[in-house]
């Protein structure tokens, strides 16, 4: 399973993205610019990552410009030819505007900038990245502006019912809580996955908790998850 690493203008955690696939997770990684189109290296059992940052300024609204880039052009194609995809913080946001995901990401709640460690949980195994971990309380970095998830009941009743719903913000002990939903997400959504169960966008940051020398890696059952249940 090799994962290919897309920088847009802007992006400040692709090798942060990098370093934990290839040096904490021992994983082939392949750069991809946002100007180029080709992914003929990669198979539908690969993955593509769109990392974290602030794509094109964030002009607009955050991903939108990212959206019509070359490359993601090229992601689109092979998204909907099953290859498995991940976004993660602004790559979330791209995925939402470039519609392989539902709904959008909001400025949060307090209207300000949050860094900080928050606890997720999976309860659906469903989907490759979360089969290995259902019901345990997950310790992941987010540091975001605009993520807090938002969709309109009819969207977010269809997310249950398909059970796209990957994570949701809990307190320590797993418990779904108002409190523990730092954000405002809406229903504590911190990650989601598309109907076809191979594209996946998430808030929190798992690439920032693989490395035993920060203390934390518990990010790296979530790569562990999608990689074990590559099939």
């Amino acid at each position: 399973m090799k994962f290919g690493v897309v920088t847009f203008p802007g992006s400040n955690c692709d090798h942060d993205m990098i370093d934990s696939l290839r040096n904490d997770l021992g994983q082939e990684v392949i750069e991809l610019w946002h100007k180029d189109k080709d992914l003929s290296a990669f198979s539908t059992t690969d993955c593509i990552v769109l990392p974290g940052g602030f794509s094109y300024g964030d002009y607009l609204r955050c991903g939108a410009i990212a959206r019509f880039s070359p490359m993601m052009q090229s992601v689109i194609e092979f998204a909907n030819k099953g290859g498995r995809v991940i976004g993660v913080c602004n790559g979330f946001q791209v995925l939402c505007e470039a519609g392989l995901l539902p709904g959008v990401l909001l400025r949060n709640q307090n209207q300000q900038f949050i860094c900080k460690n928050i606890f997720l949980k999976s309860e659906n195994n469903v989907a490759s990245l979360t089969k290995d971990v259902t019901g345990r309380p997950l310790m992941i970095p987010i540091a975001h502006g605009e993520g807090r998830y938002y969709a309109d009941d009819a969207t977010l009743d269809e997310l249950e019912r398909n059970k796209q719903i990957l994570f949701r913000y809990c307190d320590e002990f797993g418990n779904v809580l108002d409190t523990a939903n730092h954000n405002g997400a809406i229903r504590n959504i911190a990650g989601i996955c598309n109907k076809e169960r191979n594209v996946f966008g998430m808030m929190p940051h798992p690439e920032r908790a693989t490395s035993r020398a920060l203390g934390n890696t518990d990010g790296q059952l979530i790569f562990q998850s999608l990689i074990n249940n590559n099939n």
